[in-house]
């Protein structure tokens, strides 16, 4: 399969070269990293959450997980993650759980966790669940510049 429209369409506005990458069908990140044989740490998910007043997409490696305590400091505001449904209403070219950690393609507010800032390149999922996005790490950059930065991410 080829990657979700809106990501593509997204990408090729920012001028962002990409390879895709085809992988056995997962269901997890780091069942993804590990079919793709990257480094979990270079893996980008995107997580949906629940703002006061908004969605947000917090992004932060796939061997990682959430401190909730330190993401609610950094935003200053209260989240919670959202159900499947709920996802699907604003990833509706994506599958179920396949969510491209490139929230403005979709009109969502951003937080990066600045453990993926130097990273030579950074994967992100496709839109499905057996395809990633492989790009340098100064295209990530460029495409996370106006996310909110911060350390929000711990080690599983």
């Amino acid at each position: 399969m080829a990657i979700a429209i809106t990501l593509a369409q997204y990408l090729g506005k920012q001028g962002i070269s990409y390879d895709i990458l085809e992988h056995p069908r997962t269901q997890t990140s780091a069942r993804t990293a590990e079919a793709c044989h990257v480094p979990g740490d270079r893996l980008a998910k995107g997580v949906v959450l629940k703002g006061e007043n908004d969605y947000v997409l917090a992004v932060l490696p796939a061997s990682c997980h959430i401190s909730f305590s330190e993401l609610r400091a950094l935003l200053g505001e209260d989240v919670r993650m959202v159900d499947e449904p709920e996802m699907g209403m604003l990833f509706r070219d994506c599958e179920q759980g396949a969510v491209p950690a490139i929230g403005a393609a979709y009109g969502l507010r951003v937080v990066m966790d600045d453990s993926l800032a130097n990273e030579p390149e950074v994967f992100i999922e496709g839109g499905d669940h057996s395809s990633i996005v492989r790009l340098t790490g100064a295209s990530f950059n460029k495409l996370m510049a106006d996310a909110r930065h911060g350390r929000f991410a711990a080690h599983m």
